[in-house]
């Protein structure tokens, strides 16, 4: 349960393909999360706000581009009524032009109190949704998708996990790659010894101070082998 003064995070999800998204949000971490108290996560069916009878949300875009365009009507309609609710903290669009999502940017959004999060779709949404409503753009990386409910779902894991009492092991988030700008130290479990493939001796050892040691220079090994421009080299 949850302190009287603190209240769940709430992200929104809006989108033109609520079922991707309906079992993902509903379960492993996410779900209990939700079970929990501490997060609620809510997906809305864009074609529920549009006024076309035939329950269309995009159109052909001006100028003669190819591709379908998501119209403004029936996104400011959700938002408005979403707005109209709660205040939120940022109205994040998908898009392959976005900010590059990261630790660091899941770290600031675990703060916010409520979200939105628009899935791109088609060749995209009217520019003028972007210059009017939204407050974030994020990208997943330099790849396009055919929608952006994969974008929201990772972004939504990403971000609850980190809200305190999400895991069970408090500290094990800072643990996670790209905390610090670093890769995370190899992991092992038992046995310490299968087909001759060994655990290292120092983490049988029992020593905290050289365990811990031993987890930095992973870490550095690592991430200099692996993402050498996570440490600007």
């Amino acid at each position: 349960m949850l302190p009287f003064f603190l209240s769940a995070m709430r992200i929104d999800i809006i989108t033109v393909l609520p079922e991707m998204l309906d079992g993902f949000v509903n379960t492993s971490i996410l779900g209990r999360a939700q079970k929990k108290g501490l997060a609620e996560i809510h997906v809305h069916n864009l074609r529920d706000y549009t006024t076309d009878r035939h329950r269309r949300v995009d159109d052909y875009a001006f100028g003669g581009f190819a591709g379908m365009v998501m119209a403004c009507q029936p996104i400011d309609a959700c938002i408005t009524a979403l707005k109209a609710e709660r205040d939120y903290d940022e109205i994040i669009f998908t898009t392959p032009d976005g900010e590059r999502f990261d630790q660091p940017m899941a770290n600031s959004l675990s703060l916010a109190q409520n979200l939105i999060i628009l899935c791109g779709h088609y060749k995209g949404i009217d520019y003028r949704i972007r210059e009017h409503l939204i407050t974030k753009e994020v990208s997943l990386g330099d790849f396009v998708l055919t929608g952006g409910e994969l974008a929201a779902a990772a972004m939504t894991d990403a971000i609850v996990r980190l809200v305190p009492g999400v895991l069970g092991d408090e500290q094990s988030a800072f643990n996670d790659s790209f905390q610090d700008n670093l890769l995370a130290a190899p992991v092992y479990t038992r046995p310490a010894d299968y087909k001759g493939w060994k655990v290292p001796d120092v983490l049988l050892s029992g020593h905290e101070a050289k365990i811990k040691e031993w987890e930095i220079n992973q870490s550095l090994e690592r991430t200099r082998r692996l993402r050498p421009d996570l440490l600007g080299e």
